[in-house]
């Protein structure tokens, strides 16, 4: 899953070509977009975007599809040689932080409230900067921020533990399919031989947290860097005394948050919360739906005259 040369023109390209030849094998087992979406499993609009050359698919994703649909591997193959970020530009403050994680030897991080970006999906990402930016910027850092996950999905890939705060579950970005969805990948990731997820839960007890999210970086040679994020700027610390005095802050940290296994269940248990809010969301929706269907019938209905019975006359 290393970067391969190429221009942005090239990854465009190459990502639409990609589409189409899934697309090819899909038309050719008979399923549609539904039908396959259901036995990955995934959403339809996921299908439909890959199809479309506009979402970066995962290799675990091309792996699936090539079983699925009995492709002889061709999927997975394409998805080896296409340069799904060439040309990448990050901020100007965060392009140092992008340039150390090129060369981390390994990352452990603390985040509170929004999952970090390494761990982010493109519709997370999405719609967690479209509070920012729009349009072209959008997308641009969406790739930018995918674009830093490849080293570390990569086999062989650099050690990265990171302890999620329990608020970065429960805050919503986007909508509950996106944080179902965000939820499934965080599954997916720690299958990896090189990445450990452990949840800080809210609970009774109080567990000791730092007073902001943060990154404790190893650089080649035994180079350590403390890192914090304020609005809109990065802050870089190396000196000695205090790596260490968080360095061992974090250690705690660890020590006082859910085990990895502990912190998957819990990770599942809130992807399932989302997704069966996602079902009953969409069973109102229907109902109200029909409801306004029937009323509209009735309101266009031709109006017949009632046969109101007369009153009752007195005899005189």
């Amino acid at each position: 899953m290393s970067r391969r040369n190429g221009g942005a023109d090239s990854g465009a390209s190459t990502a639409a070509v990609f589409g189409e030849v899934l697309r090819h094998f899909r038309e050719a087992a008979l399923l549609t977009q539904e039908g396959l979406a259901r036995q990955i499993p995934c959403d339809r609009s996921h299908v439909a975007r890959v199809e479309g050359g506009t979402r970066v698919p995962q290799d675990t994703f091309a792996k699936t599809c090539d079983e699925l649909l009995d492709t002889g591997g061709v999927l997975a193959r394409l998805w080896a040689r296409i340069d799904w970020y060439p040309q990448v530009e990050h901020p100007d403050w965060f392009r140092r932080r992008a340039e150390m994680d090129e060369e981390a030897v390994s990352l452990r991080e603390y985040q509170e409230r929004v999952m970090p970006g390494l761990l982010q999906t493109a519709d997370y990402a999405r719609a967690l900067s479209s509070r920012y930016v729009s349009g072209l910027e959008l997308e641009e850092r969406v790739r930018a921020r995918l674009s830093r996950q490849q080293r570390f999905l990569a086999d062989g890939g650099p050690l990265y533990v990171v302890v999620l705060d329990e608020s970065c579950l429960r805050n919503v970005v986007g909508d509950p399919a996106v944080m179902r969805d965000q939820c499934a990948h965080l599954l997916s990731l720690v299958l990896r031989p090189n990445i450990r997820v452990q949840v800080a839960p809210s609970g009774p007890f109080e567990i000791v947290r730092p007073s902001g999210s943060m990154s404790l970086i190893t650089l080649p040679e035994g180079r350590h860097w403390l890192y914090s994020e304020s609005l809109n700027r990065g802050h870089f610390a190396d000196d000695p005394a205090l790596y260490e005095r968080y360095n061992q802050f974090y250690d705690v940290l660890r020590a006082d948050a859910l085990s990895a296994p502990q912190s998957a269940d819990l990770i599942h248990e809130t992807m399932e919360r989302y997704r069966r809010y996602g079902r009953e969301h969409a069973g109102l929706d229907q109902e109200q739906l029909q409801r306004r269907q029937r009323r509209q019938l009735h309101r266009n209905s031709p109006r017949l005259p009632r046969n109101r019975p007369r009153p009752r006359q007195q005899e005189p």
